[in-house]
């Protein structure tokens, strides 16, 4: 059953609340990676420290610079994205968890180095047409910085709850060693998203680089997200992974009463019903309503941040999820007003984990994951790069203390092959074969078959 539009809302939220850009840059020097020194200094190229196998940019993330206008465009690219993402992902039944604002922020660190008819298609996908470029990248640094300042911890309850926000928003990439990375990118990305590069080995450990990024983002997410690359992912022509962590603990400004709190029924899209632990409470929370729907937004603590929840009318589900592309979202915020509520609402907690390749290909950006065109010289010119998957997990649990929200995304790039020529070849006639020691060509065995049945 499509039950799942609040908890994507959640997120999507966060993304609403949540430059020159020098992607197509191709000129500057490259930049080797190498572990096992503190910098690294070959000539034409620029020295980069490396500490415990992480590449540091000179830059340390900028404080912010951007307008109240920049915030809002950025917000709303996200959110643009977030519904476009949805709509794609909804087709399926069940429940749905996403972080539109991971994905969406993982792609701009990919299309910071994009360039040509790449950037275009990515452009158009991340609704980032109309932000001026050498305002992009400083207003996701921005907001970003925002949603984080919004970290608080206020006084325990009388039962001696917890009361929190915990909102944290990292980046990182995860380099092959030896391979030459833009100097002007690991810049670009260290001075706007906060992530440095780690020096890793896929061409010989691949998995030893996927335990290693998993366990930044477990950490990262608060153990919630385990396991986000899955094994086989990586492999000896992965160069780069870029890597993006949500995590959210935030305690509701008035908690539901677990007392309160009794199995009740649910009714599903097929008109059954379930029983289900139903939180109840009585509160005075921004209330709106429109035509098939209302809805409520509840918030944490401090206020800055909350969840919408839109409930459609029994029956109207699909009509009323149909509205999220021509703005339900904006439309239920503009129509918030205070209400005193008497408020039934499920807990519940759901987990979602998806390849978004075929995804974001059919949303309009083909050319990043096609060997033969992407361009993403603003990385590298080492070698041509493609996005070869991009793995997302989501988290969501919701009961009487509030919300906790985890989201990863990973995006993996790898180097395009030197092409092969094809050639057909049946052995289906009379052979003769040689077992030889390559280096040598020394023949081990020799021999023929005429007749393969005997």
């Amino acid at each position: 059953m499509r039950r799942m539009i609040t908890p994507l809302i959640i997120i999507a939220l966060l993304a609403a609340a949540c430059g020159d850009d020098d992607s197509s840059d191709t000129t500057a020097p490259l930049v080797t990676t190498v572990p096992d020194s503190t910098t690294s200094t070959t000539e034409g190229q620029i020295d980069v420290p490396v500490v415990s196998g992480l590449i540091a940019s000179e830059l340390e993330r900028l404080i912010p610079d951007a307008t109240d206008e920049d915030l809002r465009a950025i917000a709303a690219a996200q959110r643009s994205f977030a519904v476009a993402l949805y709509e794609v992902l909804a087709v399926g039944e069940g429940n749905l968890v996403v972080s539109p604002a991971s994905i969406h922020i993982a792609l701009l660190m990919a299309y910071a180095g994009a360039d040509g008819l790449t950037a275009e298609q990515m452009d158009q996908v991340l609704a980032i047409t109309g932000i001026p470029a050498d305002r992009l990248h400083d207003s996701v640094n921005a907001l970003d910085q925002l949603l984080e300042s919004f970290n608080r911890v206020g006084e325990p309850l009388p039962n001696g709850t917890e009361q929190k926000v915990v909102l944290s928003i990292v980046n990182a990439l995860w380099g092959q060693g030896g391979f030459g990375f833009e100097q002007d990118y690991l810049d670009l990305l260290a001075g706007r998203y906060g992530a440095g590069m780690h020096v890793v080995d896929y061409v010989t450990a691949a998995e030893d680089a996927r335990q290693e990024i998993n366990a930044w983002v477990a950490e990262e997410t608060n153990e919630r997200i385990e396991d986000l690359i899955p094994a086989g992912a990586l492999g000896p022509m992965t160069r780069l992974v870029i890597t993006n962590a949500v995590y959210l603990d935030a305690s509701w400004q008035i908690p539901f009463d677990k007392d309160s709190t009794a199995d009740g029924d649910f009714t599903l899209l097929d008109g059954s019903t379930i029983t289900v632990p139903m939180m109840h409470g009585d509160q005075t929370a921004p209330y709106a309503v429109g035509d098939g729907w209302q809805a409520v937004d509840l918030a944490y603590l401090g206020g800055d941040l909350s969840m919408l929840v839109i409930v459609p009318d029994t029956g109207r589900f699909a009509e009323v999820e149909a509205m999220l592309a021509a703005g339900l979202l904006d439309d239920a915020v503009a129509g918030l007003h205070p209400a005193n509520l008497l408020l039934a609402f499920p807990k519940f907690e759901t987990r979602t984990q998806t390849g978004l390749g075929t995804v974001l290909r059919s949303m309009g950006m083909p050319g990043a994951f096609d060997p033969a065109t992407a361009d993403f010289s603003g990385i590298t010119t080492e070698d041509r790069l493609f996005i070869s998957d991009v793995i997302h997990e989501a988290f969501i649990k919701v009961d009487e203390a509030g919300t906790e929200a985890a989201a990863a995304t990973a995006i993996i790039m790898r180097a395009t092959s030197v092409p092969v020529d094809e050639i057909a070849l049946d052995v289906d006639r009379p052979f003769i074969y040689v077992l030889r020691d390559r280096a040598t060509n020394s023949t081990l065995f020799m021999g023929r078959v005429t007749n393969p049945a005997g």
